[in-house]
């Protein structure tokens, strides 16, 4: 199959892309251009919701299974666009437009490589899934179809990394605290006002510190993104509420870092919003980061979150575009990334044993 009619083919793929909206859960639309993709090149799949994905011709039960993933949902566009989010243009070598950086590039290329792999019998199987919900974590992505695909060897998740291989990746706790106090008139004294109390818990909370410190992520990033409490000037509260993102290395478990939490604030009431989205880290021996290094690509880890922390596989996080781009005005991917991401990709698999 002829490389360049698949890269022509995928930029197409993607402007189609860019010109259909797909927020997160309302991604039918270009589900329905995977599927348009698939009856082109005449290969069966299969779809779930919003989640469309095909299986590799030339399979069999003893062979490893490598997923191919990355996600065709975006977020809203931001309100400092100068361009139109929905109109894909291409200037000076960019192709702008919602979604084209994050994660449409790499959905693309990963993609044309499936496809160009699609009739050749590899030592093992490939698996491509395009699938939804990325950007808001949702239980109708790819957690919801990985009981349907084969048992899975390895996963290569499409996020712009600049084709460097992510090998490990922070995981995300989101905390709901609560600090009580006494709710009154404003007019009287109280020594409960929960709102005052809240000062010392972030005084405390700034300074707490995690002993554990990754080589790869470093230490465990803790930050207060959201604070409510009242309703009218003239009453004090009888409670604050908090929001507490952290980014937890791979040294921890979520559930450890929010006990550590718990017994250090007793005061306050935590309430974990999921302990779903782990940190993930690939062992230095796995096949596909020996692969990578024989190759010369650059591994590291990575701060930002994807679809890797609801795999249960051995996973890499890899894909033309650059993160910086994400969830910005004007977001775009240069045309050149796509065609290299491919060849790249194509180099890593023909070269990967297991």
């Amino acid at each position: 199959m002829d490389l360049n009619e698949l890269y022509d083919d995928a930029i197409k793929l993607l402007k189609e892309m860019i010109s259909t909206p797909s927020f997160s859960t309302q991604e039918s639309r270009t589900a329905e251009l995977l599927e348009a993709w698939f009856e082109k090149y005449s290969i069966p799949y299969q779809r779930s919701n919003n989640n469309v994905w095909a299986i590799q011709k030339n399979h069999g039960e003893a062979k490893p299974v490598v997923l191919l993933n990355s996600h065709h949902d975006t977020v809203r566009p931001a309100k400092s666009y100068t361009k139109d989010p929905f109109n894909p243009l291409i200037e000076d070598g960019k192709l702008y437009g919602l979604g084209s950086n994050d994660a449409g590039g790499c959905l693309v290329s990963l993609l044309a490589v499936f496809t160009y792999a699609y009739h050749q019998d590899l030592t093992y199987t490939l698996v491509f899934a395009g699938t939804a919900e990325e950007e808001i974590n949702g239980n109708q992505g790819i957690s919801s179809i990985i009981p349907k695909l084969p048992v899975l060897t390895a996963a290569i998740v499409g996020e712009p990394t600049q084709m460097q291989m992510a090998i490990a990746e922070r995981g995300l706790l989101v905390i709901d605290a609560f600090i009580k106090g006494t709710a009154s008139h404003a007019a009287h004294p109280n020594t409960d006002n929960p709102i005052l109390k809240t000062a010392d818990f972030l005084n405390k909370l700034q300074k707490l510190t995690f002993d554990r410190i990754s080589p790869l992520l470093g230490e465990v990033n803790l930050s207060v993104t959201q604070i409510h409490a009242g309703e009218q000037h003239n009453a004090i509260p009888d409670e604050v509420h908090l929001v507490i993102d952290v980014r937890v290395n791979d040294c921890y478990s979520l559930e450890e870092v929010f006990t550590i939490l718990a017994q250090e604030f007793v005061a306050a009431r935590f309430q974990a919003r999921s302990f779903r989205l782990q940190p993930s880290i690939v062992s230095s021996a796995h096949p596909l980061v020996q692969t990578a290094e024989k190759l010369g690509v650059l591994t590291y880890g990575s701060n930002t979150l994807s679809d890797q922390a609801l795999l249960t596989c051995p996973s890499v996080k890899m894909g033309p575009g650059n993160s910086l781009r994400s969830h910005t005005a004007d977001e775009f991917i240069y045309l050149h990334e796509i065609k290299e991401g491919i060849q790249a990709y194509i180099n890593l698999l023909y070269n990967l044993t297991f």
